[in-house]
């Protein structure tokens, strides 16, 4: 068998062992000749027979039915069982992201290729032994194979239900989640096939923010493929990553005792708060303007409350803090110790990535370099090489991926986004990505649709677009605030008003700490 074959066979394999969803799809039209390999033929009819009779894929039950029929295999085939069976442990340790829309659509082009190989073996068998009629009957007789899932469906017909399941299940199961207000916020749009980009004017935290996002998908289990289109070098990308992992700035400026903020309640805060699970039986800002706390006081200001009151205790207890605009900010202190060195960034890269079995390739490339088309590639390449089937794609950034048709560069850049679309279609993938605002954002307190550069078809192709927002004068950031908005979101009502508050420190490398309203 060719090394091509032997990969997705080893991948349907996987899927029939794993997947349950995958099983349900394949069974209708299963056929164990269409696989090359003997033991993949052994091994799938134990799968669809374990289906048939329990209606779930076998999972590690595998091992025991290997055990009880192993006895009378061969030699040859037994080793190549145990190879693939001993290969499995990644597959089930990360079994919830496994991605079965896209193995599914593997199935279906392997399963044409073998069908049509079969097909002409078949006439030219009978062309070999000089059966011309039976040669025809052959030729006139062939049908093409059913596809495992077919693209065009019947509304009217009766399977329509499982379509719909799959529909639910697809739109509603995110590739990463965050928790709290900022879950809330974000999380539904965070799904295979969402193409979902960030935008803001330089230097708000674009690249901190997908870099949290795609360390929190692979600490979920996601196989995540970060592509740098030229805004850092590789060096500067692992240093950041190193910072994220350890909290701990490689800047001795930045290292040592500092103010954090934290979320805390307006009315703790105010000392209007009656309800008994309250943290805190003592207000700091009694007399003051909501409006005050939440638009308006600077660092100093909370610098100077937190060092007067060292007992005061933010709080965020009771239930209708989760969904009501009630979050302020308070600063608690921390210390990072000394600066980053190489041996703890080494430690915390292997201990996060290497002892825990997380999949996250990273790909740098010289601004100007990177193209979708390339970025394809690259990902056959490590599926093929490595086995890596991605369930997040990050491109940093949109804006300096270079473009694959000449002519209007408006044309270019609505180009560049339609194939970034049907790229993570086409894998049925999440992904994230990030653009730059005009020059009319800097004065902005909240971005708006208005504020695209370039082209703003951009927001066509698009599931959702959001804003990252800091104040023009510096407050927020200077505390540590951002607050991400609704520019569009594709799939319900969405406002430029609507946004959560994100708290920060970028010092450390943490740039979403919690999140309020």
């Amino acid at each position: 068998m060719k090394e091509e074959e032997q990969f997705i066979e080893r991948r349907i394999i996987t899927g029939l062992i794993i997947s349950t969803e995958y099983l349900e799809s394949v069974r209708k039209i299963w056929s164990s000749k269409l696989l090359g390999s003997a033991a993949a033929k052994m091994i799938s009819n134990w799968c669809i027979e374990f289906y048939d009779e329990y209606h779930t894929a076998p999972s590690q039950e595998i091992e025991s039915i290997f055990l009880k029929k192993s006895k009378k295999i061969k030699k040859a085939d037994k080793q190549d069982i145990e190879e693939i069976l001993s290969s499995l442990s990644d597959e089930y340790e990360h079994q919830d992201k496994f991605n079965v829309a896209y193995l599914l659509d593997q199935t279906t082009q392997y399963f044409d290729e073998c069908n049509l190989k079969l097909f002409i073996d078949d006439i030219s068998n009978e062309l070999d032994q000089g059966n011309i009629l039976q040669a025809k009957k052959a030729a006139y007789a062939y049908t093409p194979s059913i596809a495992v899932e077919d693209k065009d469906i019947d509304l009217s017909s009766p399977s329509i239900s499982e379509h719909i399941k799959k529909a639910f299940a697809t739109t509603s199961q995110p590739v990463v989640k965050y928790p709290r207000q900022l879950g809330e916020f974000l999380n539904e749009q965070l799904v295979r096939g969402g193409f979902v980009s960030f935008m803001s004017s330089e230097k708000r935290g674009k690249t901190w923010l997908m870099l949290d996002l795609a360390i929190r998908a692979a600490r979920q289990g996601a196989n995540v493929a970060f592509f740098q289109a030229g805004d850092m070098t590789q060096e500067q990308q692992l240093m950041r990553t190193s910072i994220y992992l350890t909290k701990k700035s490689n800047k001795e400026r930045y290292s040592g005792k500092m103010y954090e903020p934290v979320r805390d309640c307006i009315y703790n805060q105010l000392d209007d708060c009656k309800k008994k699970e309250r943290e805190c039986d003592f207000g700091i800002f009694e007399g003051k303007e909501i409006s005050f706390l939440r638009k308006e006081i600077t660092k100093r200001e909370l610098k100077e409350a937190a060092d007067k009151n060292p007992d005061y205790r933010p709080c965020h207890n009771c239930s209708p803090y989760w969904k009501k605009p009630w979050g302020s900010p308070w600063l608690k202190k921390v210390n990072t110790g000394d600066h980053l060195s190489v041996q703890e960034a080494t430690k915390a890269i292997e201990k996060f990535f290497g002892k825990n079995n997380r999949r996250f390739k990273l790909s740098t490339h010289a601004n100007k370099t990177l193209s979708i088309s390339k970025i394809d590639n690259i990902l056959d390449v490590w599926e093929r090489r490595d086995g890596f089937i991605v369930d997040m794609i990050m491109i940093d950034y949109m804006d300096i991926v270079e473009p694959e048709i000449g002519g209007d560069f408006r044309h270019q850049e609505n180009d560049k986004w339609m194939r970034a679309r049907g790229l993570g279609q086409k894998r049925y993938a999440l992904l994230i990505s990030a653009t730059q605002t005009d020059t009319d954002s800097y004065e902005k307190i909240r971005l708006g649709l208005k504020n695209f550069s370039e082209d703003k078809r951009k927001y066509a192709h698009v599931t959702a677009m959001y804003g990252i927002n800091q104040d023009p004068k510096g407050r927020e950031k200077e505390i540590g605030i951002m607050r991400l908005n609704e520019i569009v979101v594709r799939e319900g009502e969405f406002l430029i008003s609507n946004e959560v508050h994100v708290l920060q420190n970028l010092k450390r490398g943490q740039p979403c700490l919690s999140s309020y309203w």
